[in-house]
């Protein structure tokens, strides 16, 4: 979260110096702090100068490495995925801009490469991940301060934890925060092919709640509908079959959701609405149509529904590191245990990034762009 000030974006764009450890170190680290040295290391960073269409405003520079103070911690990136927060905050609409120029990415996994003399938590080999937004992750090597880390198992596949940090976060929260639900409940979602979809049917199953998953129809439906089901998924259904009046008889065989997660807005969010359960909720935690959410008196009058947002940003600042550290916890319990796997992903070497960004903008792409250091 951008409490985090200028210090770790300066860090980020490697603005400093740093001496590094010996060249058979860096991927064997022994070594528990770092000394000064004159030695210093080049990195390739993507970085964005301004705002503007991600392919066409972000660049593959080599930068130097910061200096490792008592409290930071050398990292060395293993890899960081393309989100739609990433693509927004570089669009320059977020809720959270970074001050410019700014290293790309917002989420990611790296392994701990060196640490300062104070450093206590964290050790050579260690895995870790950001603790907020903002961090700059699309880069080989970087300084982190070691309160903007978290340690994370490093048992774990490693495209779970690249994209641990967020869209997992972000399911299990909206599911458990805004209705007490139970096992045999329904939960309604659009969007149920994005990485917040594929990780709110996995958990959903894994509480024993229900879960009807809305898609875009495409040409592709009948593989993508057995994909989702493989997750978890009860029913998928597509934008056009949730709206045609057969979906009455639906609901004979299958209570009304409580909750309903919206990530599109427009049409997509009043349909989720149509079918709620009364007093039920719709969190909303996206726009992915650009079109605002639009609920009718009707609805609010005579079903008393709930609107609700979420942004997991804002719930850190709401809670402890340590609630987040449980958090993370929880969900590394469900990857040991096979019942959260990452959500479908395309990885790509750093050097094709452009591919990556322009995959990520594309309409119809079920496959998280990962970028590999």
């Amino acid at each position: 979260m951008w409490v985090c000030g200028s210090r770790y974006w300066a860090r980020a764009r490697g603005l400093l110096r740093l001496c590094l450890l010996p060249a058979s170190g860096r991927h064997e680290p022994k070594a528990s702090s770092c000394s000064s040295s004159t030695q210093s290391s080049r990195v390739r960073a993507l970085i964005y100068a301004h705002h503007g269409d991600p392919p066409k405003v972000v660049e593959l520079k080599n930068v130097d490495l910061a200096a490792v103070g008592r409290s930071d911690v050398h990292v060395k990136m293993l890899a960081a995925p393309v989100n739609p927060s990433d693509i927004n905050m570089i669009q320059g609409n977020y809720g959270l801009l970074p001050k410019l120029p700014a290293v790309g990415g917002n989420e990611g996994v790296g392994q701990v490469i060196a640490v300062g003399s104070s450093v206590t938590r964290m050790k050579p080999g260690d895995w870790v991940i950001p603790a907020n937004a903002g961090l700059g992750t699309w880069q080989t090597e970087a300084v982190f301060s070691e309160e903007s880390l978290i340690e994370i198992p490093s048992d774990i596949p490693l495209q779970s934890a690249a994209t641990l940090g967020v869209n997992p976060c972000t399911a299990y929260r909206m599911l458990m925060d805004f209705e007490q639900l139970r096992p045999g409940d329904s939960v309604i979602q659009n969007a149920s092919n994005s990485g917040v979809g594929q990780a709110v049917i996995q958990i959903a199953a894994a509480l024993g709640l229900r879960t009807i998953n809305v898609v875009r129809d495409r040409p592709d439906i009948q593989r993508l509908s057995d994909r989702l089901k493989n997750l978890g998924a009860e029913h998928v259904v597509t934008e056009e079959e949730l709206r045609k009046p057969e979906m009455k008889n639906f609901w004979k065989n299958m209570p009304q959701p409580q909750l309903a997660l919206n990530c599109v807005g427009g049409k997509s969010s009043t349909e989720l609405l149509r079918h709620l359960a009364p007093r039920g909720t719709m969190v909303t935690y996206g726009g992915m149509a650009k079109q605002p959410v639009t609920a009718s008196v009707s609805l609010l009058i005579f079903k008393d529904i709930k609107l609700r947002g979420f942004w997991l940003s804002q719930w850190k600042k709401d809670h402890s590191p340590d609630h987040f550290k449980e958090l993370i916890l929880t969900l590394c319990d469900l990857i040991h245990q096979g019942r959260l796997m990452a959500p479908a992903c395309s990885e790509v070497p750093l050097q094709d990034y452009q591919h990556a960004l322009e995959a990520s903008v594309k309409p119809f792409v079920s496959s998280k762009q990962i970028l590999i250091m």
